[in-house]
């Protein structure tokens, strides 16, 4: 590792953030930067996804889904049936809302979790999750209001939120989620100080990138504290389909339709290419969420919404995300069995009942960043865990990602990693 790689590593956002400031300032355009372009962040989750795909590294970074079971060919044949026959559609602008037949399905696909009262004219098709929550920071939030989260969280929405010159608070999570008196905490805390708190963000199954899931006995609580502090949830939900055991939790927006906005995606549950989401909203709120999605991308592609309908409409899908659960399961059994054998006391890690992830904690005063280099070094990448808290302080823990790997890869990657956090475990203790 380079000096300048090592400095790298110990910046906070605000000294790097002022470096950029000075590289560019001696171009007059510098000048044109609005204050918010300087709280926009380049993504450690894309710049590893970049690395992952050098050859012979093992990827237990990218949080990809399984794609090689999807009938591709057929979908090809679906795909020039679509430009073929309805291409006039297809390849046109089209409603700022999406198809309508997408929405329904939409909800068909939420019913399999138990949200049974959702309407189409209350849904609006968006360009992954990714893009709503970029919407919901910018219709709910002004510079300095407060979004409350978990803590890890996803780095996607920390960068949308944080773009918005919005305070992220993270929340202590324990192995059922969210901890209710925590939240309540948190609340009067920051009121107290003069604080707008907007919105819970939440990812309450599988959470990204911790794994783990909001008990069922806490969701109506969560709900309730949110409903009564007057501060709408924003729940984010694309792995909840992916339960190992076939049960998935009922969602948070499951007959709470004022008090939740739920976010869906095809992406984990079909293909992320096609970059297809969608958001839920309360009825009080859709017009001017709406608004600001046609704002943003003028309509969703017709294309790509016609390509997910026919996936929904002409396969089993459900019979594919069975048999992606249980792939899913095989290879986090394979992930948590390497980890018990390959690596030292003192590591510990969650154990997820569902989705991508499994989180890893090192002993306090253990930077995992650095040791990103390190790992490279040996044939492995991960995300390291600063990524995925609003703090700059470094931290001792790390994602790990099963979905995209094959079992051999899975043992093989974390045998590689072992004395990586071995040598670094024995330095910080010396």
């Amino acid at each position: 590792m380079t000096s300048e790689e090592t400095t790298a590593t110990v910046l906070t956002a605000e000294t790097q953030a002022a470096l950029d400031r000075a590289v560019s300032s001696t171009h007059r355009h510098e000048a044109l930067f609005s204050d918010r372009a300087f709280h926009i962040k380049q993504s450690a989750v894309r710049d590893v996804f970049d690395i992952s795909i050098r050859p012979g590294l093992i990827s237990l970074a990218g949080g990809s889904p399984y794609l090689r079971s999807l009938p591709l060919a057929e979908l090809g044949l679906s795909a020039q049936r679509i430009i073929a026959e309805h291409g006039l559609e297809a390849l046109q602008y089209g409603a700022g809302q999406g198809m309508e037949e997408l929405r329904i399905q939409a909800c068909e696909v939420m019913a399999a979790e138990g949200i049974t009262d959702a309407d189409p004219a209350d849904i609006v098709i968006t360009t992954g999750s990714q893009s709503a929550q970029d919407v919901a920071a910018k219709v709910f939030c002004n510079p300095g209001d407060v979004v409350l989260c978990e803590d890890p969280t996803y780095v996607g929405a920390l960068n949308a939120f944080e773009a918005y010159e919005v305070q992220m608070h993270a929340l202590p999570v324990d192995s059922e989620g969210l901890v209710p008196e925590a939240l309540e905490e948190a609340i009067t805390s920051l009121r107290k100080q003069g604080k707008t708190i907007k919105m819970l963000y939440t990812i309450p199954s599988f959470n990204n990138p911790s794994g783990v899931t909001l008990a069922a006995r806490r969701r109506p609580r969560i709900v309730e504290i949110c409903a009564r502090a007057n501060i709408l949830i924003l729940e984010d939900n694309p792995y909840g389909m992916l339960r190992f055991d076939g049960n998935p939790l009922v969602p948070l927006r499951a007959g709470n339709p004022d008090d939740v906005l739920y976010l869906g995606s095809f992406s984990k549950i079909f293909a992320p290419g096609v970059r297809v989401g969608w958001a839920l909203v309360p009825r009080h709120l859709h017009r001017r969420f709406y608004l600001a999605c046609e704002a943003v991308v003028l309509c969703p592609s017709p294309l790509t919404q016609m390509l997910v309908s026919a996936y929904l409409r002409d396969y089993d899908w459900m019979q594919n995300i069975r048999d992606s659960r249980m792939l899913y399961a095989s290879r986090c059994a394979a992930m948590l069995a390497a980890l018990s054998e390959e690596l030292p006391d003192g590591v510990s890690w969650t154990v997820p009942d569902g989705g991508f992830f499994v989180w890893l904690s090192l002993p306090e005063g253990v930077d995992t960043y650095p040791l990103l280099y390190e790992a490279i070094d040996a044939g492995v990448v991960f995300i390291p865990g600063a990524a995925f808290s609003p703090s700059d302080e470094p931290s001792n823990k790390l994602r790990l990602a099963f979905s995209a790997v094959s079992e051999e890869d899975i043992a093989e990657g974390v045998r590689r990693l072992a004395p990586v956090l071995r040598r670094a475990m024995d330095h910080a203790a010396g």
